[in-house]
């Protein structure tokens, strides 16, 4: 039994030491800090390398998370300044949304703003009209392409804004490897680390002033995004970037009970085996 417990010590740390090693937390470390989220991971935001995960393969909907990829796919089009003519069916999306009128043309830049801070269904759905030239199925098409070019083999989108729960379907490990990619694009790093953004609107509003809805910019030292999300099914999801000395980690949360605990939790996990 000694020989045994010996033998096993010797193979910790020996993956400890193997560089590229995937590190995870036991259940216990897990469950004895707190978090409850069912699926969950974290990565170290400069190798991509999985720090702690559970469940993190499990294909689950991810709500508001959806927004990422349709910011990305905006972003990388480029021609922010050029005017998005928004369809009446863009208007109908449920709520939450900005209230856009059919018919009215905003910037692409705008409605950026609008579904990362303000995380409105509206203008994600525009901005996906958009990219698919007015199509939202040839826009699924287009994303779903990008996700499987960025190695999301397990994601498939079918929705701009992640209203639906039932086929919009990805995994936190997914999620994070688009997180780690999508703040590679200065545009959207900037986007997604900002706390407050106003702009000029239409009569009788005059103005516009988005408060992202991801609290850990402001209480959370370090963080530099990226992206909450709930629905009913869904429940709390959130990726979160945060800097801690020479180190970042991308984390994400799933079908969390409470986000902000659970990621503070497994931020503190991470963060201690970051090699």
């Amino acid at each position: 039994m000694r020989v045994r417990r010996i033998v096993l010590l010797l193979a910790a740390v020996l993956a400890l030491a193997m560089p590229g090693a995937a590190v995870r937390a036991s259940s216990a470390d897990v469950v004895q800090a707190g978090v409850r989220a069912p699926s969950f991971v974290a990565i170290d935001a400069s190798t991509g390398h999985v720090l702690v995960a559970r469940g993190a393969r499990i294909r689950r909907p991810i709500a508001s998370l959806t927004k990422v990829m349709t910011a990305l796919t905006v972003i990388e089009r480029g021609k922010l300044k050029r005017r998005v003519v928004v369809s009446l069916a863009a208007t109908r999306v449920e709520p939450y949304k900005e209230g856009l009128v059919a018919g009215r043309a905003y910037t692409r830049e705008t409605l950026l703003w609008s579904a990362l801070l303000g995380s409105n269904n509206d203008s994600a759905t525009a901005l996906a009209m958009d990219a698919g030239s007015g199509s939202l199925p040839t826009y699924y098409a287009l994303v779903n392409r990008r996700a499987k070019a960025l190695g999301m083999h397990a994601t498939t989108y079918a929705s701009a804004s992640g209203l639906d729960d039932v086929t919009n379907l990805s995994t936190a490990l997914d999620q994070a490897v688009l997180a780690r990619a999508a703040l590679q694009n200065p545009t959207f790093a900037r986007m997604v680390a900002t706390r407050t953004h106003s702009t000029k609107w239409a009569a009788p509003t005059y103005a516009k002033v988005w408060v992202n809805h991801n609290k850990m910019l402001g209480t959370t030292p370090g963080t530099y995004g990226v992206k909450t999300g709930w629905t009913t099914r869904a429940g709390g999801c959130l990726i979160a970037a945060v800097r801690r000395g020479e180190h970042a980690v991308i984390g994400v949360v799933l079908n969390s009970p409470s986000i902000w605990s659970d990621m503070a939790a497994l931020l503190d996990i991470a963060f201690g085996r970051v090699i």
